[in-house]
């Protein structure tokens, strides 16, 4: 499937409420990302800390064009796809 910006759209209209959490941990890094489809748009939430005392994040973004277009790729296989060319 061609992700183009009029699948994207109709993939994120027909996968209203998918929720996806990824997790990634290096030598003094912990992050934690929820991905959620809401609203016609793919929400980021991302929390992390490092090694150091002072230094956490909680940050929350709508993804742009091209964050959503990656991560359809990577879950496509766990959305609604049918009717969608």
């Amino acid at each position: 499937m061609r992700l183009t910006k009029d699948v994207i759209q109709k993939l994120l209209d027909s996968n209203e409420g998918f929720t996806k959490t990824k997790y990634f941990s290096g030598r003094n890094f912990k992050e934690t990302n929820h991905y959620l489809i809401k609203g016609g748009k793919l929400l980021i939430r991302s929390k992390g800390k490092t090694s150091w005392a002072d230094s956490r994040h909680d940050n929350s973004t709508i993804a742009d064009i091209e964050q959503t277009r990656r991560f359809l790729r990577k879950v496509i296989d766990e959305l609604k796809t049918e009717g969608i060319e």
